[in-house]
């Protein structure tokens, strides 16, 4: 399960948990894929983030790298909406601007 205290959220994907652990290894990942996280979230923040870049997210955080293909969190993304994958995103954003 994920600690939301330690800056962790889940997704479900095939029916299960995943946890989203934003390590720097994590961050620095997403970060050479995707581009600068402040412009991440300053995007983000005016409501012009793609779906690529929240799976893309997603995907780089998974605690467990193995546990899911890129693929699926794309398809778990889709199927849970964009109103409901706000809330990991706003987790992991919020610790990516606040640090541990």
């Amino acid at each position: 399960m994920s600690n939301p205290a330690r800056g962790e959220a889940s997704i479900h994907v095939n029916g299960r948990e995943l946890v989203l652990r934003p390590s720097f290894d994590a961050l620095v990942k997403a970060e050479a894929e995707i581009g600068s996280l402040f412009a991440l979230v300053e995007r983000a923040s005016e409501g012009r983030l793609t779906l690529t870049e929240i799976a893309a997210l997603f995907w780089f955080c998974l605690a467990i790298p193995s546990a899911a293909t890129r693929e699926e969190v794309g398809e778990a993304v889709i199927a849970m909406g964009l109103s409901t994958a706000a809330a990991p995103l706003k987790l992991l954003l919020g610790q990516v601007l606040r640090g541990r």
